[in-house]
Protein backbone atom coordinates (compact mmCIF):
# COMPACT_ATOMS: atom_id res chain seq x y z
CA UNK A 1 0.00 0.00 0.00
CA UNK A 2 1.28 3.25 -0.60
CA UNK A 3 1.28 6.40 2.02
CA UNK A 4 0.48 8.94 -0.46
CA UNK A 5 -2.93 10.69 0.07
CA UNK A 6 -3.75 12.81 -3.03
CA UNK A 7 -5.99 15.47 -2.06
CA UNK A 8 -6.35 17.60 -5.42
CA UNK A 9 -9.74 19.54 -4.37
CA UNK A 10 -11.19 21.28 -7.05
CA UNK A 11 -8.98 24.60 -7.45
CA UNK A 12 -8.90 27.72 -9.86
CA UNK A 13 -5.57 27.74 -11.67
CA UNK A 14 -4.93 31.06 -10.03
CA UNK A 15 -5.92 29.92 -7.04
CA UNK A 16 -3.07 26.97 -8.01
CA UNK A 17 -0.60 29.13 -8.93
CA UNK A 18 -1.26 31.69 -5.61
CA UNK A 19 -0.82 28.51 -3.13
CA UNK A 20 2.06 27.37 -4.79
CA UNK A 21 3.90 30.82 -4.52
CA UNK A 22 2.91 31.07 -1.03
CA UNK A 23 4.28 27.37 -0.83
CA UNK A 24 7.77 28.19 -2.37
CA UNK A 25 8.24 32.03 -0.76
CA UNK A 26 8.14 30.06 2.70
CA UNK A 27 10.74 27.26 1.37
CA UNK A 28 13.05 30.06 -0.71
CA UNK A 29 12.57 33.44 1.36
CA UNK A 30 16.18 34.01 -0.15
CA UNK A 31 17.20 33.14 -3.52
CA UNK A 32 20.64 33.16 -4.16
CA UNK A 33 22.41 33.26 -8.26
CA UNK A 34 23.83 30.34 -8.37
CA UNK A 35 26.73 31.36 -11.02
CA UNK A 36 29.22 33.35 -9.07
CA UNK A 37 29.72 36.68 -10.93
CA UNK A 38 30.52 40.16 -10.41
CA UNK A 39 29.07 42.10 -13.19
CA UNK A 40 26.92 41.27 -16.36
CA UNK A 41 30.07 40.13 -18.24
CA UNK A 42 30.81 37.63 -16.08
CA UNK A 43 27.54 36.28 -15.80
CA UNK A 44 27.04 35.67 -19.11
CA UNK A 45 30.64 33.98 -19.68
CA UNK A 46 29.60 31.87 -16.50
CA UNK A 47 25.95 30.91 -17.95
CA UNK A 48 27.26 30.06 -21.22
CA UNK A 49 29.93 27.46 -19.62
CA UNK A 50 27.00 26.15 -17.51
CA UNK A 51 25.62 24.44 -20.72
CA UNK A 52 25.22 20.67 -19.67
CA UNK A 53 27.87 21.65 -16.63
CA UNK A 54 26.86 21.70 -12.90
CA UNK A 55 27.02 25.02 -11.53
CA UNK A 56 29.58 23.49 -9.04
CA UNK A 57 31.75 22.91 -11.49
CA UNK A 58 31.82 26.30 -13.11
CA UNK A 59 32.11 27.84 -10.12
CA UNK A 60 35.29 25.78 -10.10
CA UNK A 61 36.43 26.99 -13.12
CA UNK A 62 35.64 30.71 -13.63
CA UNK A 63 38.14 32.21 -10.89
CA UNK A 64 40.80 30.58 -12.93
CA UNK A 65 39.33 31.89 -16.44
CA UNK A 66 38.61 35.73 -15.01
CA UNK A 67 42.00 35.83 -13.30
CA UNK A 68 43.04 35.69 -16.95
CA UNK A 69 40.30 37.87 -18.34
CA UNK A 70 37.29 39.12 -16.31
CA UNK A 71 36.41 41.37 -19.18
CA UNK A 72 35.61 41.25 -23.11
CA UNK A 73 39.39 43.36 -23.63
CA UNK A 74 41.65 40.97 -21.68
CA UNK A 75 39.56 38.05 -22.79
CA UNK A 76 40.34 38.72 -26.80
CA UNK A 77 43.94 38.82 -26.10
CA UNK A 78 44.13 35.09 -24.83
CA UNK A 79 43.90 32.84 -28.05
CA UNK A 80 41.08 30.36 -28.04
CA UNK A 81 43.27 27.65 -27.32
CA UNK A 82 44.11 28.72 -24.17
CA UNK A 83 40.66 29.76 -22.99
CA UNK A 84 39.99 26.09 -24.12
CA UNK A 85 42.80 24.90 -21.91
CA UNK A 86 41.11 26.87 -18.88
CA UNK A 87 37.47 25.84 -19.84
CA UNK A 88 37.81 22.18 -20.58
CA UNK A 89 36.23 20.61 -17.31
CA UNK A 90 33.17 21.95 -18.13
CA UNK A 91 32.88 20.28 -21.23
CA UNK A 92 31.86 21.18 -24.95
CA UNK A 93 35.33 23.24 -24.25
CA UNK A 94 35.89 23.51 -28.09
CA UNK A 95 32.14 25.23 -28.98
CA UNK A 96 32.56 27.17 -25.58
CA UNK A 97 36.05 28.92 -26.12
CA UNK A 98 35.20 29.44 -29.23
CA UNK A 99 32.02 31.46 -28.47
CA UNK A 100 33.68 33.17 -25.31
CA UNK A 101 36.33 34.48 -27.96
CA UNK A 102 33.81 35.58 -30.62
CA UNK A 103 31.27 37.38 -28.30
CA UNK A 104 33.73 39.07 -26.33
CA UNK A 105 35.26 40.47 -29.65
CA UNK A 106 31.88 41.61 -30.85
CA UNK A 107 31.01 43.02 -27.53
CA UNK A 108 33.95 44.91 -28.25
CA UNK A 109 33.03 46.19 -31.79
CA UNK A 110 29.56 46.50 -31.72
CA UNK A 111 28.63 47.78 -27.97
CA UNK A 112 31.89 49.62 -26.81
CA UNK A 113 33.02 47.16 -24.40
CA UNK A 114 29.31 46.62 -22.52
CA UNK A 115 27.52 43.73 -22.40
CA UNK A 116 23.94 44.72 -24.37
CA UNK A 117 20.77 45.08 -21.54
CA UNK A 118 18.17 43.33 -24.52
CA UNK A 119 17.59 40.28 -26.20
CA UNK A 120 17.84 41.04 -29.50
CA UNK A 121 21.77 41.44 -28.86
CA UNK A 122 22.45 39.03 -26.52
CA UNK A 123 20.41 36.67 -29.03
CA UNK A 124 23.26 37.48 -31.87
CA UNK A 125 25.61 36.52 -30.29
CA UNK A 126 27.89 33.16 -30.77
CA UNK A 127 26.89 30.29 -28.27
CA UNK A 128 24.30 32.86 -26.68
CA UNK A 129 20.56 30.71 -26.98
CA UNK A 130 17.48 32.37 -25.59
CA UNK A 131 17.42 30.72 -21.97
CA UNK A 132 21.22 32.42 -21.56
CA UNK A 133 20.09 35.94 -22.50
CA UNK A 134 16.86 35.86 -20.24
CA UNK A 135 19.12 34.58 -17.39
CA UNK A 136 21.50 37.60 -17.78
CA UNK A 137 18.81 39.81 -18.64
CA UNK A 138 16.62 38.40 -15.09
CA UNK A 139 20.03 38.06 -13.10
CA UNK A 140 22.48 40.34 -14.00
CA UNK A 141 20.15 44.00 -15.53
CA UNK A 142 17.02 43.02 -13.20
CA UNK A 143 15.01 42.92 -15.95
CA UNK A 144 12.20 40.86 -15.67
CA UNK A 145 12.35 37.68 -17.59
CA UNK A 146 11.80 34.11 -17.13
CA UNK A 147 14.59 31.44 -17.98
CA UNK A 148 13.25 27.82 -18.13
CA UNK A 149 15.52 24.82 -17.83
CA UNK A 150 15.02 21.63 -17.63
CA UNK A 151 13.92 21.93 -13.50
CA UNK A 152 10.94 24.13 -14.58
CA UNK A 153 10.18 22.47 -17.48
CA UNK A 154 9.58 19.67 -16.06
CA UNK A 155 7.47 20.92 -12.82
CA UNK A 156 5.61 22.86 -15.17
CA UNK A 157 4.14 19.72 -16.40
CA UNK A 158 3.66 18.55 -13.24
CA UNK A 159 1.93 20.76 -11.79
CA UNK A 160 -0.85 21.12 -14.76
CA UNK A 161 0.65 24.52 -15.89
CA UNK A 162 1.71 24.21 -18.95
CA UNK A 163 1.49 20.20 -21.51
CA UNK A 164 5.12 20.22 -21.46
CA UNK A 165 5.28 20.02 -25.53
CA UNK A 166 8.32 22.85 -25.52
CA UNK A 167 10.20 25.12 -23.29
CA UNK A 168 8.85 27.56 -25.05
CA UNK A 169 5.55 27.06 -24.60
CA UNK A 170 6.49 26.31 -20.73
CA UNK A 171 8.07 30.44 -20.73
CA UNK A 172 4.81 31.80 -22.27
CA UNK A 173 2.65 30.04 -19.95
CA UNK A 174 4.49 30.93 -16.72
CA UNK A 175 4.41 34.48 -17.80
CA UNK A 176 1.37 34.24 -18.33
CA UNK A 177 0.48 32.66 -14.85
CA UNK A 178 2.36 34.16 -12.65
CA UNK A 179 2.78 37.92 -11.86
CA UNK A 180 5.72 39.89 -14.19
CA UNK A 181 7.27 41.14 -10.49
CA UNK A 182 7.82 37.83 -9.48
CA UNK A 183 9.60 36.19 -12.14
CA UNK A 184 13.33 36.53 -11.16
CA UNK A 185 12.73 35.05 -7.45
CA UNK A 186 10.17 32.48 -8.93
CA UNK A 187 12.17 31.04 -11.51
CA UNK A 188 15.27 30.53 -9.18
CA UNK A 189 13.04 29.10 -6.64
CA UNK A 190 11.22 26.76 -8.97
CA UNK A 191 14.86 25.63 -9.86
CA UNK A 192 15.67 25.62 -5.79
CA UNK A 193 12.21 23.46 -5.19
CA UNK A 194 12.82 21.09 -8.25
CA UNK A 195 16.22 19.82 -7.31
CA UNK A 196 15.18 19.27 -3.59
CA UNK A 197 11.68 17.52 -3.80
CA UNK A 198 10.71 17.06 -7.21
CA UNK A 199 13.79 15.56 -9.71
CA UNK A 200 13.64 14.14 -12.81
CA UNK A 201 14.93 10.76 -11.46
CA UNK A 202 14.00 9.09 -7.42
CA UNK A 203 10.99 11.25 -7.18
CA UNK A 204 8.84 10.69 -4.01
CA UNK A 205 5.39 11.85 -4.18
CA UNK A 206 5.09 12.04 -0.49
CA UNK A 207 8.30 14.46 -0.45
CA UNK A 208 6.68 16.82 -3.30
CA UNK A 209 4.07 18.40 -1.44
CA UNK A 210 3.06 20.81 -4.70
CA UNK A 211 2.93 17.84 -6.71
CA UNK A 212 0.94 15.77 -4.66
CA UNK A 213 -1.69 18.79 -3.38
CA UNK A 214 -1.76 20.38 -6.93
CA UNK A 215 -0.65 18.00 -9.79
CA UNK A 216 -1.34 16.52 -12.57
CA UNK A 217 -3.74 13.68 -12.21
CA UNK A 218 -2.30 11.80 -14.74
CA UNK A 219 0.80 12.04 -13.34
CA UNK A 220 0.49 10.98 -10.06
CA UNK A 221 -1.59 8.11 -11.40
CA UNK A 222 1.47 6.94 -13.14
CA UNK A 223 3.86 7.65 -10.43
CA UNK A 224 1.19 5.76 -7.91
CA UNK A 225 1.22 2.93 -10.51
CA UNK A 226 4.80 2.83 -10.92
CA UNK A 227 5.34 2.54 -6.99
CA UNK A 228 2.91 0.06 -6.82
CA UNK A 229 4.70 -2.26 -9.64
CA UNK A 230 7.74 -1.60 -7.44
CA UNK A 231 6.36 -3.33 -4.55
CA UNK A 232 4.51 -6.17 -6.09
CA UNK A 233 7.94 -6.79 -7.43
CA UNK A 234 9.75 -6.45 -4.14
CA UNK A 235 7.27 -8.91 -2.59
CA UNK A 236 7.57 -11.63 -5.29
CA UNK A 237 11.72 -11.05 -4.46
CA UNK A 238 11.23 -11.51 -0.77
CA UNK A 239 8.65 -14.44 -1.48
CA UNK A 240 10.71 -16.48 -3.48
CA UNK A 241 13.65 -15.77 -1.12
CA UNK A 242 11.82 -17.45 1.40
CA UNK A 243 11.17 -20.25 -0.59
CA UNK A 244 14.41 -21.18 -1.57
CA UNK A 245 15.98 -20.92 1.64
CA UNK A 246 13.25 -23.21 2.93
CA UNK A 247 14.31 -25.27 0.31
CA UNK A 248 17.93 -25.10 1.35
CA UNK A 249 17.19 -25.87 5.04
CA UNK A 250 19.01 -29.44 5.94
CA UNK A 251 17.75 -32.83 5.55
CA UNK A 252 18.51 -34.43 8.52
CA UNK A 253 17.21 -30.89 10.95
CA UNK A 254 14.03 -30.75 8.90
CA UNK A 255 13.28 -35.03 9.72
CA UNK A 256 14.79 -35.73 12.87
CA UNK A 257 12.06 -38.16 13.55
CA UNK A 258 13.02 -40.28 11.09
CA UNK A 259 17.00 -40.37 11.25
CA UNK A 260 16.19 -41.45 15.33
CA UNK A 261 14.42 -43.82 14.05
CA UNK A 262 16.70 -45.39 11.61
CA UNK A 263 19.76 -44.76 14.53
Amino acid sequence: MTEVATINKPISKQEKVKEIMRILDELYPETPIFLDHKDPYTLLIAVLLSAQCTDERVNQITPKLFARADNPYDMVMMSIEEIQDIIRPCGLSPMKSKGIWHLSDMIIKLHNGVVPANFEALEAMPAVGHKTAAVVMSQGFGIPAFPVDTHIHRLMYRWGLSNGKSVEQTERDAKRLFPKDRWNDLHLQIILYGREYCPARGFDLNKCIITREFGRKSFINEVLKEQEKKQRIALKKRKHKGITKKEKFPFFLAQPFFIYSYL
